[in-house]
């Protein structure tokens, strides 16, 4: 398997889909994006979408794992990669946004990521469809930082 940063143009759709389920919001961070990426022969299975925001801090807007590969600890080898190459580019902050419950939160978690504060019905007020985990609606966003 190889790590790589790669252009946000080559990351697969279906990829990122499995992370974000709406193709119009993919597509509005996608652009000036920093894209890394775990390949496995010519097969992306593996990509994480960081854009900055300004100065030294950035968000990661997406990462995600193929179905098959889940579970394997692949996905926190390439968010290290990811964190590894933005302290190369002097980057201090890192946010994100997820669900208030469910496995991204202890996956965010367990890689030193802490709560910051909360976006009530941040995805009834941005997606068209309703996202259940769980048999769960997720309504309000968490937003998550690690400072580097």
């Amino acid at each position: 398997m190889k790590y790589l940063e790669v252009d946000p143009s080559t990351a697969p759709l279906n990829l990122l889909l499995e992370a974000d389920p709406s193709e119009s919001s993919i597509q509005s961070y996608l652009p000036d994006s920093w894209c890394y990426v775990v390949q496995e022969g010519d097969d992306i299975i593996g990509v994480c979408v960081v854009k900055p925001l300004n100065g030294d801090v950035v968000e990661i807007f997406n990462i995600a794992t193929h179905p098959d590969r889940q579970q394997q600890g692949i996905g926190t080898k390439l968010l290290e990669f990811a964190l590894m190459q933005l302290r190369q580019k002097g980057v201090s902050r890192i946010e994100l946004g997820t669900g208030s419950f469910g496995y991204q939160l202890t996956y965010y978690q367990r890689q030193g990521f802490r709560v910051d504060r909360i976006l009530k019905d941040h995805f009834l007020d941005n997606y068209p469809e309703p996202i259940f985990e769980n048999g769960i609606q997720h309504k309000d966003m968490l937003r998550l930082y690690l400072d580097l």
